[in-house]
């Protein structure tokens, strides 16, 4: 519901037999079936109703059991179990305390199956991005032994190591601008397969995109800048006599 303030004062019912009630508050999503899945349409009646599932006999809504839940700095410590089965206990000897754990507990064994996925899918992409680190680094120090003549006859013509730097950092971040604009394209169009694997964020996030896009540029930065520096310390000399 886009703005839940107007179902206050509103009136629902459970079937066409029983009586209307009146709509009194609207809480937040609970994720009942999962963080993993969307919230399924619930409604919380009173525990003491009347003509409810179409029999007028029906005056209570029975529960054998309750729910606590309580929210303390010191969640999953022995200490706080203790105190919380003393003040039960202090009330009902006889009570039993069943399924005490912590809503990270629970949220764990609901994305346990989609962690480990996700997992695997970040180790092949940070193998990915190492191949890439080193095929870039491995390109361009090949192109740079292979214009090694060239860049010594462009020191030789008066060219700075600044300007042979930047030549050769450009080369790189051509090539990566190019990858980027392609994979970009590629994960916009596949990333709808992923979907099923996500929470909370879109397939096609803009700022995973551009943090994932700002961190290729960046390795390609460092990528380039190794065999730059190495181009720019060649001796003019030196390269002019090499065949």
């Amino acid at each position: 519901m886009r703005d839940p303030a107007t179902a206050l004062g509103k009136q629902i019912r459970n079937s066409q037999k029983d009586d209307l009630r009146e709509v009194i508050g609207v809480v937040a999503d609970a994720l009942h079936d999962g963080v993993d899945k969307e919230a399924p349409t619930t409604v919380y009646w009173p525990m003491l109703v009347a003509n409810f599932y179409g029999k007028p006999d029906v005056f209570e809504f029975p529960l054998r059991n309750v729910t606590f839940s309580i929210r303390s700095p010191r969640a999953g410590s022995e200490g706080l179990m203790n105190e919380i089965r003393r003040a039960v206990w202090s009330v009902e000897p006889n009570l039993p305390l069943a399924e005490v754990n912590t809503v990270n507990y629970y949220y764990t064994r609901a994305m346990a199956r989609y962690s480990f996925t996700l997992v695997m899918l970040a180790v092949a992409g940070g193998m990915a991005l190492f191949l890439g680190i080193v095929g870039l680094y491995g390109v361009i120090a090949y192109s740079v032994s292979q214009r090694r003549r060239e860049i010594g006859i462009r020191m030789a013509l008066g060219a700075g190591k600044s300007a042979i730097l930047n030549m050769i950092i450009g080369q790189g971040i051509k090539l990566v601008l190019i990858g980027v604009a392609i994979g970009l394209a590629g994960a916009l169009g596949l990333t709808r397969f992923l979907s099923g694997l996500l929470y909370g964020v879109k397939p096609g996030d803009p700022l995973t995109l551009v943090a994932t896009s700002a961190l290729l540029m960046a390795v390609a930065l460092l990528a380039s800048y190794l065999p730059a520096r190495q181009a720019a310390k060649v001796d003019p000399m030196v390269a002019l006599r090499h065949d």
